[in-house]
């Protein structure tokens, strides 16, 4: 397995890749005030139950937070995540 992550800023999402593969990602919105909204995780057909999803959240709350901004945690598995994972409670706007 060799794992990637990197944002996909012209898709608006941070992409997990496995090989040359997709197999998790996090879309968001950037709202009016710059935070931005994240609003689906999804892990692909087959990436399931190894821990993925969590993966490219950490990744991308670890970016936002490098960059400075805020986010929105739309989607229930982020708002999840940022609630077991306190030490990013405070990227959220």
């Amino acid at each position: 397995m060799s794992i990637t992550v990197h944002h996909d800023e012209p898709a608006r999402r941070y992409e997990l890749h496995d090989g040359d593969e997709l197999a998790a990602l996090v879309d968001y919105r950037v709202r009016p005030d710059g935070a931005l909204d994240l609003v689906h995780t999804e892990t692909r057909p087959g990436f399931e139950r190894r821990g993925l999803a969590g993966e490219v959240v950490g990744w991308a709350l670890d970016q936002v937070r490098a960059a400075g901004g805020r986010v929105v945690p739309t989607c229930p598995f982020v708002a999840t995540y940022i609630e077991r994972h306190p030490e990013y409670a405070d990227l959220v706007a």
